[in-house]
């Protein structure tokens, strides 16, 4: 039993019953009333979002949670297929599990995936990944009084604003975590 203050993100949770992960916490203390604590959970069972608090000296029962290095290998019609670097074995994950991670994804990308239950839960990336620009229009010469961008096109499918002297071809650094360009790798 912890203190639902302890609660952090990525953490697994037992509430009414099931198994959850947490995706957020917010320590609340409004005015002259007593704190508490916002967290948005995802059931992993059903694989439904709430939104619950607690009481910020409330109890809450900690579900063991195990971490595993898996290395992204290739996406098919049945789901995204991860291998284990260490014994070779090929784990399939849905699309739903990765929500916005499939944006990031690159042969050969080391991720961290949370097991709850002998079952996979979440997918954590790297904080920052390397991917090539497939598509970007030419800048336009002179447009350079401020910081300027311009929409390219990742070898992922994703589209992220990019400076003007970025061109096709180039591998660029892009934050996971809010989608932004970084710089050239």
């Amino acid at each position: 039993m912890a203190a639902a203050n302890d609660l952090r993100k990525g953490m697994a949770i037992k509430y009414n019953g099931n198994a959850a992960i947490v995706l957020e916490v917010h320590h609340r203390t409004p005015g002259n009333l007593r704190a508490f604590v916002q967290a948005i959970i995802r059931y992993i069972n059903t694989g439904k979002s709430a939104d619950v608090r607690f009481g910020s000296t409330d109890k809450v029962d900690l579900v063991d949670i195990t971490r595993q290095t898996l290395e992204f290998s290739y996406k098919d019609n049945t789901g995204y297929n991860f291998i284990d670097p260490q014994s070779y074995e090929t784990i399939t994950l849905g699309e739903s599990l990765l929500t916005d991670a499939k944006e990031y994804l690159v042969e050969n990308l080391p991720v961290e995936v949370l097991f709850t239950e002998g079952r996979p839960v979440q997918v954590e990336l790297p904080s920052s990944v390397q991917l090539k620009v497939v598509e970007a229009p030419e800048g336009v010469r002179g447009d350079t009084a401020s910081n300027v961008t311009k929409p390219a096109v990742l070898e992922t499918g994703k589209t992220v604003n990019v400076p003007l002297f970025i061109n096709e071809g180039e591998i660029v650094k892009i934050d996971t975590r809010t989608g932004a360009y970084m710089g050239r790798a």
